[in-house]
C-alpha cells in the first residue's frame, strides 16, 4: 500500500496492536506507537487547582454561614458554589492519586493492577 505519511521504504518493527483497559486492541488513530499520557501536566494542573478549590469552598461555606435571609447571594446559591468546590477538590486529589501512581510505576517499569 502507499501511504503518503510514511516515507517510501520504511517499515513499521513496532506492533500495530497496543494494551488497553480491556485488552489488546488494533490502533485505530494516527497517533505515534509511543504517545504517551502528559502526566506531568496533569500533576501541575491538579496540584495548582487542589488548594484553590478547597479556598473557594471554605470561602463559599463562611459566606453561606454569615449570610442572612434577604442577602444576595442567597444562602443557598452559596452553598451550592462550596459544594461544587468540595467536589473539584475530591476530583483533584483523585487525579493527584492516580498520576503519582502510574508515575510511580512508569519509573519503576511495573505495570499496576
Amino acid at each position: 500500500m502507499n501511504d503518503p505519511r510514511r516515507p517510501h521504504g520504511a517499515t513499521d518493527s513496532a506492533s500495530r496492536a497496543r494494551s488497553g483497559a480491556f485488552g489488546r486492541r488494533p490502533r485505530t488513530g494516527t497517533e505515534p506507537v509511543t504517545a504517551q499520557s502528559p502526566l506531568g501536566l496533569r500533576l501541575v494542573l491538579s496540584a495548582v487547582f487542589l488548594p484553590l478549590f478547597l479556598a473557594g469552598a471554605a470561602y463559599f461555606g463562611v459566606w453561606a454561614a454569615d449570610a442572612d435571609p434577604g442577602d444576595s447571594p442567597g444562602r443557598g446559591g452559596l452553598v451550592v458554589l462550596a459544594v461544587v468546590c468540595a467536589a473539584l477538590s475530591l476530583l483533584a486529589v483523585a487525579d493527584l492519586m492516580v498520576v503519582l501512581r502510574r508515575m510511580r510505576h512508569a519509573r519503576t517499569g511495573t505495570a499496576p493492577h
